[in-house]
C-alpha cells in the first residue's frame, strides 16, 4: 500500500492531501460500519456523523471545530466496537492532520 511507504496516491486533482486522507478514512469506516452485523444503541449517531464528515471532505476544507465534534460523537458511539477500532483510529489521525482548534 502506498501510505505504508509514506507516499500519497495521485488523485489527478489539485486537492489538499489532508482532505483526501480524511475522505479515504471516513469512507473506509463507513463501509466497515455498514458491514458490521451487530446493532448497538448509537449506531445511527455514528452513521449520521460519518455522513457529515464525508460531506465536509467533499466540500473542500472543513471547519476544524466541526471535525472534532463529529469525531467525538463517532468515538462515543462506536468506541467500544473493537472490530472498528483501526478504522476509527484512521479517522482520528486524518482529523488530527488539520491541527488544533484555535483557543479564545
Amino acid at each position: 500500500m502506498l501510505r505504508s511507504l509514506g507516499q500519497r496516491a495521485v488523485t489527478g486533482r489539485d486537492e489538499d492531501p489532508r482532505v483526501t486522507e480524511l475522505r479515504t478514512a471516513v469512507s473506509r469506516l463507513r463501509r466497515e460500519l455498514a458491514a458490521h452485523p451487530a446493532e448497538f444503541p448509537d449506531r445511527a449517531i455514528a452513521e449520521d456523523e460519518l455522513a457529515a464528515l464525508a460531506a465536509m471532505a467533499t466540500g473542500g476544507l472543513p471547519e476544524i471545530p466541526r471535525l472534532r465534534r463529529s469525531l467525538l460523537l463517532i468515538a462515543g458511539a462506536i468506541g467500544s466496537v473493537s472490530a472498528l477500532s483501526r478504522s476509527l483510529t484512521d479517522v482520528r489521525q486524518a482529523v488530527d492532520l488539520f491541527g488544533e482548534t484555535p483557543r479564545a
